[in-house]
């Protein structure tokens, strides 16, 4: 069941993105039940712990079923964490493809990504505190990462004129993967080498330096493989 709620959030996630005619009215209904879900379980984790939440009281606060609830979440973490990064990865897409076609590729994913991850308010600043005091929460905050390949391997695709899908998924996972990579070293408890291993379940991350800068080094290597993969499409 964790397995296929995992997958069916997924793919909501990239149709989301990608699909541009107005959703129809059992679309709306269920994006009005995704989002009736996560913000119940942001503010019953806010309220009362995250430790303190059970899934079956996140679907009554949001008016249905535990077994409604597993349509569209894992685990209660997958569901809090959502409160604040869905939409995340389609909006990378998205900045993606209105970079002018001049720009180069490996420059807008970049930028894409460090705008998407940096630019939050007060509410995502809150709520990444309460994140990084659990290890399980954490460790959903980072999995949301994997959710970047599938809308970004479509826009990659595009910019490689459509004849270059098995590249753009190769270049669209490594970003996810990068930008995993660099979470993890940006959330790294401060002396602890050994993320995340020696994290305690009630211990506080400490973010450590500048999240910019740590995406950018983690995406830098990537570079080469976006411009061979473009000088292909110009020869």
């Amino acid at each position: 069941m964790c397995v296929h709620a995992s997958l069916r959030a997924r793919s909501y996630a990239w149709h989301a993105g990608t699909v541009t005619t107005p959703p129809g009215l059992r679309e709306r209904k269920k994006q009005a039940t995704r989002e009736a879900l996560r913000e119940a379980a942001l503010r019953l984790a806010v309220e009362r712990g995250p430790d303190n939440v059970r899934v079956e009281e996140i679907a009554e606060a949001a008016g249905v079923s535990p077994r409604t609830y597993n349509n569209y979440f894992a685990s209660r973490e997958q569901a809090i964490v959502a409160a604040v990064t869905a939409g995340r990865e389609a909006r990378i897409a998205s900045a993606v493809a209105a970079r002018p076609a001049g720009v180069r590729l490996a420059d807008a994913v970049t930028e894409a990504v460090v705008e998407q991850y940096t630019n939050t308010g007060g509410r995502e600043r809150e709520v990444l505190l309460l994140i990084t005091t659990r290890t399980p929460l954490l460790d959903a905050f980072l999995d949301t990462t994997a959710d970047i390949e599938p809308p970004l391997t479509t826009v990659i695709a595009e910019r490689l004129g459509g004849a270059e899908a098995p590249t753009a998924r190769v270049l669209a996972a490594s970003v996810a993967a990068a930008v995993r990579i660099a979470l993890e070293g940006w959330l790294r408890p401060a002396g602890n080498a050994g993320f995340p291993e020696s994290f305690g379940a009630g211990g506080l991350v400490v973010p450590s330096g500048s999240l910019p800068d740590q995406l950018r080094a983690a995406l830098a290597p990537l570079a080469p493989a976006f411009d061979a993969a473009e000088r292909r499409i110009q020869s």
